[in-house]
């Protein structure tokens, strides 16, 4: 395949998924058909399956998308300079918003992500572990400037992240928001996770 034609399959692809996330916002995930994206582009739903093979596939792609946009803030996040502290703070604070307002503010795009968890968790899987890995590594940081004491960051890591699941997980936040019962706020979870972290020792 020349370079020409992997650019115009590239542009195709992404053509196909940002009109099939716009439909998944108006109409639904489930109502969505692959011949209303087909239609949307002016192309025939036989077309629309050279470049994927399933609307399944082309939920992966939209979710993968999706996902990506928070991953990619919460990286530019880690590469900043500052405290690690600061850094992760804001990281897990940002994750909790964007997935707030992407997810449970909008219903169609949150039906989108309870199918996702049912048919593509491997997905939601790969998501997961980069935001993991994302975090282990500005732990790693703190660990290497002496603000936090980790002996395993891969664990600290994880531990964080199942600390923090409840202001991550889109169907937790709806769920709290819905229906609220006593419990921290998201500022003493992240204070919580610091202390465990060991933040501020150096310090005292």
């Amino acid at each position: 395949m020349t370079l020409i034609s992997e650019h115009i399959e590239s542009d195709t692809q992404e053509r196909i998924l940002v009109v099939a996330e716009r439909l998944f916002r108006q109409i639904g995930y489930q109502k969505t058909t692959v011949a209303d994206i087909a239609k949307e582009l002016r192309m025939s739903p036989a077309n629309v399956y050279r470049f994927f093979d399933s609307k399944k596939a082309i939920h992966e792609g939209v979710a993968r998308t999706l996902m990506g946009g928070v991953e990619d803030v919460a990286q530019a996040i880690a590469n900043r300079p500052g405290p690690a502290a600061t850094r992760l703070r804001e990281l897990m604070t940002t994750i909790n918003r964007m997935n707030s307002e992407r997810y449970i503010g909008d219903s169609k795009l949150h039906e989108m992500v309870e199918i996702a968890m049912e048919e593509s968790w491997e997905v939601c899987v790969a998501h997961m572990q980069t935001i993991t890995e994302t975090i282990a590594g500005v732990i790693a940081q703190g660990v290497a400037s002496g603000e936090f004491e980790a002996a395993d960051v891969p664990l600290a890591a994880m531990c964080t992240c199942h600390a923090m699941v409840g202001f991550f997980h889109p169907q937790l936040i709806a769920q709290a928001q819905s229906k609220p019962k006593p419990g921290p706020s998201i500022d003493q979870m992240v204070d919580f996770v610091l202390a465990g972290l060991g933040a501020g020792k150096a310090t005292r």
